[in-house]
This record gives structure tokens, C-alpha cells and sequence, in this order.
């Protein structure tokens, strides 16, 4: 099998080093090109061909940001964005332009730098678009993603639905395209387990509230649920949902696979709502959402996987449909409007946890 070619794009020397010693030390990742600002990135795009381009935002000349514009624009590559966590805000901005997926910069560690590794090995078999030049657009205000907790044990359920989603690569895009479609007066909370590295998920949170007519914002520990809400898991805690319609939040443990667990998060909404809960897992690598999805489908909720045609990678949702645990699987672009009819539909039933 013939080596991955790798650009690399960062204006810090020191920067370029860490990951060319990480990327090269396996032997099956070449890096082909190097870049110290975004113009030179754009010119080794199109003469070297990468297969994968990894590129930091915050670079004179032309910013990473304008090159993965220019660049998916041109010919498109798979970009992996490697970038500070004081640039999540920008990060989130770069996949709405093309780029794959943001992890933070890395150090030589050995969980850091198998982590790269597999972003590179996987990313670099995506098949991406050239993408058509957008028009500009007036941004939607920023909503704010902050929301004091509130100590009551229990507040009145304003909600017949809740809907969880589980999603890790290619998930913040998928995200954006569903939410951006969902109205300001969706009648259901929307919490949300997205795999993501630590630091970026107030970044995320910003990035997504620009595009969305409903609120987006950091789940906080003891806040209740709200219908027409949408809650992120933040990374270093697992998201879970309380019978008394509140958020709560657990620490992740240490050798958690993923972060934040979306199993974790699955399960509390089955647990909590039974056949109330829709379940949605999205594209993804890994198993994660599988357990959780079939305990919304053995409670009586309803359970949606996103289709592979509509995937950056098919991996989570195809083995969630394989486990049989799937009763819907579908498009991206009709999902929205199909969580807003189950939302409106208001299915009425009665369930309670088994003992």
C-alpha cells in the first residue's frame, strides 16, 4: 500500500516539527509539502496533490480560513484543521467552507499522537467536493451559549418530545445542516453528544448558534430542559438527562474511548422518556451511540440513522443499523422536516421503567 501524502500547513517551525515527527514515525504517512502561510498551502494544493491537507488558521499572508476556502474552491482536498484552542470560534468557521474536522494542536505524547494518526489515516480516504463560490450572506446574530443553572429539583415539563443526537466526524456539519432547517418554535430540547476535542466545544457552540434560528448553547449541570433549546455535551463530561426534565453532568472517566460518550447520553433519554425520545445518530466513526440507540428502540422511542450517501463516514449510524436497533434510515436533507412532523405529531403513550 503506497504512503498517505500529507501537506502540511502552520507558520510556527516548531509546530511543523511535532507533527512531521508524529505523522512520518509509522512510515505510512509522507509529507510531501510544507507550508508557513495559507498562499503557499493553496500553491502546494494544486501542484502536489495531496491526499490530505493538515492546516492551521492564524498565519500571515493569507490565514488558513481564506485557504481552505480558495482551496475547496479549486480542486478539494480532505482538510484536517490542527489549530490553538483561542481559534475554536474560526475553527468551527472553517468546516462551513470545506474543512473535515478540528482537533487541537498536538504534543508528543503517545495518546495525542495516535489520535492524529488516526484522524490522517481516516480523513485522507474521504472523497470531498470542489465546492461551488458562495455569495455572501448577513450572519444571523450569535445567541448566548451560556445559561445560569437552576438548583430546583424539578420544573414542569413544557415538552411531549426530546430529541438525542449522537455524532462524532463529519458531525459538526451534519449538525449545521440540520438545525440550521429546524424552526425557532421546535416544540422538543435537542441534546446533543458530539465527539470533540477539549476547548472547542464553546467554539462549536458560537459557530452553530450563528446558523440556527433556535438558541444553542454548553449544557450546564442542574439546568432544565426547554423545549426549541438545543444542549451540547461539553468534552470532559458525559451529558445525561434527569426524570425531573434536568441536565446533569458526569465526569468522564479516564480511559474513556470517547469524549463526550454518547451512550452515556442515549441511555439517560431512554431511561428518562421511553417512547417520548426520538434517538438520531449521524455520521461518525467507532461503535459509540450503538447502546444507546437501542435502548431508545427497546423503550418505544423512535429511532433515525442518517443514510451513508449523505455520511462523511459511515461508520457509528451503519453499525447502529446493523445492530438492527434502526428504524428509520435517512437522507440528511430529510430529516428535518421529518423531526418536525414526529415533534408536531406529539405521540402520546404511556411507559414506565422496568424495575
Amino acid at each position: 500500500m503506497s504512503a498517505i501524502r500529507v501537506v502540511m500547513a502552520d507558520d510556527s517551525q516548531l509546530a511543523r516539527d511535532v507533527l512531521r515527527d508524529i505523522l512520518t514515525r509509522d512510515g505510512d504517512i509522507v509529507i510531501v509539502g510544507e507550508a508557513s502561510n495559507g498562499r503557499e498551502a493553496v500553491e502546494l494544493a494544486r501542484r502536489l496533490s495531496p491526499q490530505l491537507i493538515t492546516m492551521d488558521l492564524n498565519m500571515p499572508v493569507m490565514d488558513g480560513l481564506s485557504a481552505i476556502e480558495e482551496i475547496m474552491h479549486t480542486k478539494g482536498v480532505p482538510i484536517l484543521v490542527v489549530s490553538d484552542r483561542s481559534d475554536a470560534e474560526t475553527a468551527y468557521r472553517a468546516l462551513d467552507v470545506g474543512a473535515l474536522e478540528v482537533m487541537q494542536k498536538p504534543n508528543l505524547d503517545d495518546e495525542d499522537a495516535q489520535r492524529l494518526l488516526g484522524r490522517v489515516r481516516l480523513l485522507s480516504g474521504v472523497a470531498v467536493i470542489t465546492r461551488l463560490r458562495r455569495r455572501s450572506s448577513p450572519a444571523m446574530p450569535v445567541v448566548s451559549v451560556t445559561a445560569p443553572p437552576n438548583h430546583h429539583p424539578t420544573v414542569p415539563k413544557a415538552f411531549q418530545r426530546i430529541i438525542a443526537i449522537a455524532c462524532s466526524t463529519g458531525g459538526p456539519q451534519a449538525l449545521a445542516h440540520l438545525l440550521s432547517k429546524l424552526p425557532a418554535n421546535f416544540p422538543a430540547p435537542v441534546v446533543i453528544a458530539q465527539h470533540i476535542s477539549h476547548g472547542f466545544i464553546e467554539g462549536m457552540a458560537h459557530w452553530l448558534a450563528s446558523l440556527c434560528a433556535m438558541p444553542v448553547r454548553v449544557a450546564q449541570h442542574g439546568e432544565p430542559l426547554r423545549p426549541g433549546c438545543v444542549y451540547l455535551s461539553p468534552s470532559e463530561s458525559n451529558l445525561h438527562v434527569t426524570p425531573y426534565h434536568r441536565l446533569q453532568l458526569q465526569q468522564s472517566p479516564d480511559n474513556s474511548l470517547y469524549r463526550p460518550s454518547c451512550d452515556a447520553l442515549l441511555t439517560s433519554v431512554a431511561d428518562a422518556y421511553g417512547p417520548e425520545a426520538i434517538g438520531v445518530i449521524l455520521t461518525g466513526m467507532g461503535r459509540d451511540g450503538v447502546n444507546g440507540m437501542r435502548a431508545i428502540h427497546l423503550s418505544g422511542g423512535n429511532t433515525f440513522a442518517q443514510d451513508e450517501a449523505s455520511s462523511v463516514i459511515y461508520g457509528m449510524n451503519q453499525e447502529a443499523v446493523s445492530a438492527g436497533v434502526i428504524q428509520h434510515v435517512i437522507s440528511l436533507d430529510e430529516l428535518p422536516g421529518r423531526l418536525i412532523r414526529e415533534t408536531n405529531g406529539q405521540r402520546q403513550a404511556t411507559w414506565t421503567k422496568p424495575l
